[in-house]
């Protein structure tokens, strides 16, 4: 994995990128890595799909699950809302032991907010319950990226050479809550992370990159066709902790299972 990192901040007298301090003072000393899951009922174009059986396993059961194999990643717990509708994920997590949260429906940088200063988290790594072939080594590449990087933000979000859903982003906890206090936007709180990245001049962004570009690979759930992509890789494997790189081998030598969901397009952030 390669980063580049897109900022705005002047250069060196050689073209070079000057170091700067670290975010915040989670370098200096041992620090708290929390994991966040997003997740609710209410999606618009494939509702309750978080409960979708994968292999005979919910999908968020399964994201929980390989996220978890992290080696880096403290704690992972499930951020929901408060909407009565999504008592149901409460119960889930409940169920197996999991941390859950329940903050803002909207608002989502509240919600990573509230759950992060409560479970007192000095790193915030990101991901969604729609994403069932992310895993714990590709986030502890992530996070290994942002910490030796020393950077505000790392993603695979500005990289764009990994397959869409394969993605984590990790920040510091004092960023996260500079965008609490700061962000107006009201589409960019719903997403947390447009805070850093729309704004080069004053955050430095590390885009991660893959080797080469395989962006084209759709591993999102987000549409009925979404699913039957994700049902037939974790068929073809019969279990669901095979790693990223064997699925994407595994994508490339069946590329009738692309075609799938290669239609579908992506939402606009």
């Amino acid at each position: 994995m390669r980063g580049s990192i897109y900022d705005g901040r002047p250069k060196t007298g050689d073209g070079s990128t000057p170091v700067f301090g670290p975010p915040s003072s989670v370098y200096q000393t041992k620090m708290k890595i929390l994991g966040i899951i997003q997740a609710r009922m209410g999606s618009t174009r494939l509702p309750q799909k978080v409960f979708m059986d994968i292999g005979g396993r919910p999908m968020l059961e399964i994201v929980l699950e390989r996220l978890s194999q992290s080696k880096l990643v403290d704690e992972w717990v499930i951020a929901t809302t408060t909407n009565p509708r999504d008592d149901a994920l409460v119960a889930f997590a409940q169920a197996r032991s999991a941390l859950v949260f329940r903050g803002s429906e909207e608002d989502l940088t509240d919600r990573f907010y509230q759950c992060a200063k409560e479970h007192k988290a000095d790193v915030i790594v990101r991901a969604t319950s729609d994403n069932p072939l992310v895993d714990g080594a590709f986030a502890d590449v992530a996070v290994r990226e942002f910490l030796s990087s020393q950077v505000d933000y790392a993603g695979a979000t500005l990289g764009k050479t990994y397959p869409l859903g394969l993605n984590v982003e990790v920040f510091g906890f004092d960023g996260l809550e500079q965008a609490w206090r700061e962000d107006k936007n009201p589409a960019w709180r719903e997403h947390v992370t447009p805070f850093f990245y729309m704004q080069p001049e004053r955050f430095a962004c590390l885009g991660l990159t893959f080797e080469r570009d395989v962006h084209a690979l759709r591993w999102t759930v987000d549409t009925p066709e979404d699913m039957a992509f994700a049902r037939a890789v974790f068929a073809h494997f019969g279990r669901w902790d095979f790693g990223w790189r064997e699925a994407l081998a595994a994508c490339e030598a069946h590329p009738e299972w692309g075609a799938i969901n290669a239609q579908v397009e992506q939402k606009k952030v």
